[in-house]
């Protein structure tokens, strides 16, 4: 090897070394940023919770360090509801939840729901939402959502448009989907 490359070889590691040149744990102290996507407005809230129930927010940063609790992550009365969750209920779990929108849902035991979309501006005639019903049994009344934009529910066999309805969707362990409506009369 020749004395320029030793010496360009030697200045590297003594930049290197004394922090002068970036590194990879320069680019892994910079913290954690939101995607652009990400919207840190709360679209819901649960209101109702019994048994086993956890919403996994896709956004958030978990740090769990030595939790005694077996509890840990269990959905609480209060929890704020978020565009991306995963909600999920076990064996013994129930929940509540109602949108901004006014819409409400009820969750049976062992159901999954991922809320794709939510975009809700009280003014505007052009809001929509995206929920993904995978398993189990939800019952919901549709909220303004409905009336003034584009509220769709997917299912393992399709996705319905609801227009301001009040549907029972049961999701079957063979994949078979069950919907049913509640009609209401004139009065």
């Amino acid at each position: 090897m020749n004395s320029r490359a030793v010496g360009l070889l030697l200045v590297g590691f003594y930049l290197g070394a004394s922090g002068l040149l970036p590194g990879l744990a320069w680019g892994q102290s910079a913290p954690a940023q939101p995607s652009a996507e990400f919207d840190a407005s709360a679209i819901g809230k649960v209101l109702t919770v019994t048994g086993t129930a956890r919403i996994e927010h896709s956004a958030a940063v978990l740090v769990q360090a030595n939790a005694p609790s077996s509890d840990v992550g269990q959905t609480k009365v209060g929890d704020l509801v978020y565009r991306g969750d995963v909600i999920q209920t076990g064996v013994d779990g129930a929940l509540g939840i109602v949108f901004a929108d006014g819409s409400s849902f009820s969750v049976s035991k062992n159901a999954r729901m991922e809320v794709n979309e939510f975009v809700y501006d009280p003014k505007s005639n052009s809001n929509s939402s995206l929920l993904n019903l995978s398993k189990g049994t939800f019952t919901f009344i549709a909220g303004n959502v409905a009336h003034t934009g584009d509220m769709k529910v997917n299912t393992p066999v399709g996705t319905m448009g609801i227009r301001g309805t009040a549907p029972r969707v049961e999701i079957l362990d063979d994949g078979t989907v069950k919907f049913s409506t509640l009609i209401e009369q004139k009065k």
